[in-house]
């Protein structure tokens, strides 16, 4: 019986990859061959003409050699790409595949002031040189999230550059074409971060002068990292704006070549071999990659490159609530200026798209996502939990923006990529993020809560709580009628928190959700209390008790009643121990009892009655009008 030889599955990829040759690839060895016959000179054809002379959509290399691989070879054979059928024939041939002509898009190549094919720029992200300074970042998996959404989740771990940051393969890409004469003169750029390190580590390679000019504002770390890489660095200015200003004013002066963060072909194609990573690692279907958007570099480069060889995967931007010009834009039809824009993703924060970032975002990308700071948190919070590793604001973005689109889209078929941009983080940030994560991922929910001021009131509402998790308890007393409560309670989702609020007024309680109010989680959470005028006789404690589910409750509960409680401060941080600051009216006559009460409690405690913070702006004001 005859065995057929199963073939191959059609991997348009391999196909895109041999349109160009690749300086990094072995060569194959060539084949002896038998030297071809000589037709008769009457039954030769006529030589014929080059098919794209003049061509301008055909991009020349640094050689001034073509990429298009359909010249014939010494033996009078042409190249294998340019003999394979489908869209590698027609791109070897400088078109594309007939197959692809409806809904066609055109952007502006590198180097080139005319429309042309995605495919002309295909060419030179194929052919761009960053792998002689980046790395071939891996494509992980993201199993929790992936559990949690019932969908496959990968993660592209742009994290892991040598400057932990994507901004080195543009950054070098457009550096290394820089001609002899350019590079005596040296470069300047303008950054506050990753693009000023991308900048530096490839001046460094390249044996290149380098001045970067960076905001006074600029954090010391990332002053202190970009000199170590051996540039010289100006501070000058308040904003991007001003450095980036400065910096232009810098080159023209003295001729240095200025390496734009993002709006230069060269960088978008740096870029988008981001893109070709993904494409190659990743072996089944493909439904999306989710990209962080600042200027607009990256998700131009991944979006050009993944239109031109799956057109069918979706390519999303991210973008802050408070720095979405990309979106505003191509709302617009037009650049939208910001008058201002959010810092919390600092490395996104930027008030106008480039104008070939933008021409190439109208044409190939799919949509714009806008999301939260909360959402970001959350998102650093899931990277952490699958990959152990925290990344900065704009580099989570990608991931928040996948789990927006999936709340909205549902969940598609195939695989979602979410691009981790980068991992330089200030550490003093880590509070905020760990402060605000479990908001952005609906795990917690913040609550304004009346009830009546009465010894075991407060115990009362603990238990209408059940055995939800408390995170949050802030109280202190104002009134004798009525107490105002802040608190957070741990929750599974948004759905969860609105059927605890609905609860909680069944039961009788006037409750307000603050889950979604700016004021009150960056403020109000921390100003609850203050000198209470009517508080008679406090006596201030502060306890630790074993952190578990219930612990909360069960501490209430050893209190009693028989004290009205007049402060309460709670919060869970997530340590073996929980910390309380509480506040009893204890008339003098009944010291010693109390005493013995705190005693025999069996938690830990230490009295604060005479400490300094209490005493000047906790404490009963001594002239009994509460005045500061």
């Amino acid at each position: 019986m005859r065995v057929r030889r199963r073939r191959r599955p059609h991997r348009p990829l391999d196909q895109v990859r041999r349109l160009v040759p690749d300086p990094l690839r072995r060569a194959p060895r060539a084949r002896a061959r038998q030297p071809a016959r000589r037709r008769p000179l009457h039954l030769r054809r006529p030589p014929r003409a080059p098919r794209h002379e003049g061509d301008p959509g055909l991009l020349r290399d640094g050689r001034g050699g073509r990429h298009g691989g359909g010249a014939r070879r010494a033996g009078g054979r042409r190249p294998r790409a340019a003999r394979r059928r489908g869209p590698a024939r027609a791109a070897a041939r400088g078109g594309r595949d007939p197959r692809a002509r409806r809904g066609r898009r055109r952007v502006t190549p590198p180097g080139a002031e005319t429309p042309a094919d995605l495919d002309a720029l295909l060419r030179e992200i194929l052919t761009s040189r960053v792998y002689e300074l980046a790395r071939e970042t891996p494509l992980d998996p993201a199993p929790r999230l992936s559990a949690r959404l019932a969908a496959e989740v990968l993660l592209k771990r742009e994290d892991l550059q040598p400057i932990f940051s994507f901004k080195v393969r543009g950054a070098y890409n457009r550096m290394c074409r820089l001609s002899d004469a350019e590079r005596a003169r040296g470069v300047a750029a303008a950054s506050a971060g990753n693009h000023a390190q991308g900048v530096a580590l490839a001046a460094r390679r390249l044996g290149v002068p380098a001045l970067i000019v960076m905001p006074d504002t600029t954090p010391a770390i990332k002053v202190d990292a970009v000199r170590a890489l051996g540039a010289e660095v100006l501070l000058a200015g308040d904003t991007y704006g001003e450095a980036q200003a400065r910096c232009a004013a810098i080159a023209a002066d003295t001729g240095r070549t200025v390496v734009h963060p993002f709006d230069d072909p060269l960088v978008i194609a740096g870029q988008g071999t981001v893109a070709d990573e993904i494409v190659r690692q990743r072996r089944g279907e493909l439904a999306a990659i989710f990209v962080p958007v600042g200027g607009g570099g990256l998700l131009a480069g991944i979006a050009a490159y993944v239109k031109s060889v799956l057109p069918a995967v979706q390519v999303v931007g991210v973008e802050p609530v408070d720095a979405d010009a990309m979106a505003r834009s191509l709302e617009a039809g037009r650049r939208v200026r910001l008058p201002q824009v959010g810092i919390f993703a600092e490395a996104v924060a930027v008030q106008e798209v480039g104008a070939h970032t933008f021409a190439i975002a109208r044409r190939a990308v799919d949509e714009v996502l806008r999301v939260t700071n909360d959402e970001i948190c959350g998102a650093m919070k899931d990277v952490f939990d699958d990959a152990r590793a925290i990344v900065e604001p704009a580099g989570a973005l990608s991931v928040a923006g996948l789990k927006r689109w999936v709340a909205l889209r549902g969940v598609p078929r195939g695989g979602l990529v979410a691009v981790l941009s980068g991992a330089n983080l200030n550490f003093d940030r880590l509070r905020f993020v760990a402060e605000r994560a479990e908001l952005g991922e609906a795990r917690e929910a913040l609550f304004a809560v009346t009830i009546p001021e009465r010894p075991g009131s407060f115990r009362a509402f603990c238990a209408a709580l059940g055995r939800r998790v408390v995170t949050e308890f802030n109280y202190r007393l104002s009134g004798r009628t009525e107490a105002h409560i802040f608190v957070g309670v741990a929750v599974d989702s948004r759905a969860d928190a609105l059927g605890l609020a609905e609860g909680l007024r069944a039961a009788g309680y006037e409750t307000i959700d603050l889950s979604d109010d700016e004021l009150a989680k960056l403020h109000a959470r921390h100003m609850v209390g203050g000198r209470a005028p009517e508080a008679a006789g406090e006596r201030v404690v502060r306890f630790s008790f074993p952190e578990r589910p219930g612990a909360l409750l069960r501490f209430l509960d050893t209190l009693g009643g028989r004290w009205n409680i007049s402060l309460f401060h709670y919060r869970n941080h997530g340590a073996d121990f929980g910390r309380v600051l509480a506040g009893f009216e204890v008339p003098d006559g009944e010291l010693g009892a109390f005493a013995r009460f705190l005693d025999a409690l069996g938690y830990a405690f230490e009295r604060e009655d005479g400490n300094d913070a209490y005493r000047l702006f906790l404490g009963r004001d001594p002239r009994g009008d509460g005045a500061s």
